[in-house]
């Protein structure tokens, strides 16, 4: 792995998170979940495929786990991570806390349901080794979700116990990771979906049962030959018909001590990466979150979020002009406290809050305008007259939006 970086009526209009730009080349993206593998040893290992797709782009580290010790904190579990990338929000919104994935709130749309409203023509794809991802967190043919549908998907095997033996070794699921790659590369190759998802597994079968050893180095490297056939088929549809691909590839939670296991707060389990072909913003650089795929795979693909929805997203886009991240603050009485990372714009920024939380049950919050500050300030203190015991704020920027959510502490 190389280490260079190359580095209240308006609730329901309609805004793009990025203008929209006539161009030539149709884009497409393609994201892919590696499944537990913690940073240093995707660094330690030779990934040749990851590093090509590294140089045209970069590598990233990124964390997940929400805000540590605050309203967001989300578990290092594998299903809550995805569903974090697939809906751009934490646990304390999305309500995928574990595994078995017993509750998810389907009113924060996964990128694929936004996809398929402003695109229904389009196709979009899951290829994987979890049949849950689709079925649950995607939540295809579900009324909760409108019973969206995808186009292609490729998944299912494990439950397949006679096709796919279970064995004590995971040596099944190493066959079904593989199988899941090749198929999604001949897909690729022959369909080009025009929003595809990866999910990829043996790396955390290995990390669970031997650490960070030689069968989990084993296990990244044959990842990475799997992403290699998926890049060969992007790079082939590129060369032959012209388009435009974002390929992101991340991971869902680091490991604790030994590299064994997963669910905490440990600066080693919140711990990952993002490595994409694309060149991002100044705000990768700055550790971002799996939050922030969302909102970049949505201004890459010129995806329309609504604005009560988007107001409700917690990452902001790495691609595209930077102007805001990062937003922190303090509720003390009457007085709010605002801080953030500006990227040097110049622009001006809106602030609205809400002590209402609607939104989680399928309804709108009414905001309040409080007014706009300057971005290159980066703080700002205002006496809001009256005193709220929790409130959410949410800058609007020119494009996009950055929220928290903030507790009295008075």
């Amino acid at each position: 792995m190389k280490l260079s970086i190359y580095t209240l009526t308006f609730l329901f209009a309609g805004i793009f998170l990025m203008p929209f730009q006539t161009e030539a080349q149709e884009k497409k993206t393609l994201f892919i979940i590696l499944d537990g593998i913690q940073r240093e040893l995707l660094i330690k290992n030779p990934t040749p495929n990851m590093d090509e797709i590294i140089s045209e782009g970069g590598y990233f580290p990124a964390h997940v786990g929400g805000a540590k010790g605050g309203y967001s904190e989300t578990p290092t579990i594998s299903a809550v991570g995805y569903n974090s990338l697939l809906t751009g929000v934490w646990v304390n919104k999305h309500n995928v806390k574990g595994n078995s994935i017993r509750r998810p709130n389907y009113n924060y749309w996964t990128i694929f349901r936004h996809f398929k409203e402003n695109y229904p023509n389009k196709t979009t794809a899951v290829y994987s080794t979890w049949l849950d991802n689709r079925t649950k967190l995607v939540g295809e043919n579900l009324e909760a979700t409108g019973h969206l549908q995808l186009d292609y998907h490729f998944d299912g095997l494990e439950v397949d116990t006679l096709g796919y033996p279970h064995d004590d070794k995971s040596e099944y699921i190493k066959k079904i990771d593989q199988e899941v790659a090749a198929y999604a590369a001949k897909d690729i190759s022959r369909k080009a979906p025009d929003l595809t998802w990866v999910y990829l597994q043996y790396t955390d079968d290995m990390g669970h049962r031997f650490g960070a050893s030689p069968e989990m180095d084993l296990a990244i490297q044959e990842a990475d030959r799997q992403v290699g056939l998926i890049w060969s088929a992007i790079k082939e549809r590129e060369k032959e018909f012209d388009e435009d691909w974002m390929i992101a590839i991340t991971t869902d939670h680091g490991r604790g001590e030994g590299g064994f296991h997963h669910g905490g707060q440990s600066d080693e389990e919140r711990a990952t990466w993002i490595i994409s072909n694309q060149s991002f913003n100044e705000i990768a650089s700055n550790i971002p979150g799996i939050v922030d795929l969302f909102p970049t795979i949505a201004n890459y693909m010129h995806i329309e979020i609504p604005k009560n929805q988007a107001m409700e997203v917690d990452g902001v886009s790495l691609w595209g002009e930077a102007y805001a991240s990062h937003l922190k603050g303090t509720l003390n009485g009457n007085l709010l406290n605002l801080n953030w990372k500006d990227y040097g714009s110049g622009e001006k920024a809106k602030i609205w809050v809400t002590p209402t939380n609607q939104f989680r049950y399928g309804n709108s919050d009414l905001y309040r305008l409080l007014g706009e500050t300057d971005l290159a300030k980066e703080t700002v203190e205002l006496d809001l007259k009256m005193k709220y015991d929790n409130l959410k704020v949410v800058l609007e920027l020119p494009e996009g939006f950055i929220n928290v959510w903030l507790k009295n502490q008075e």
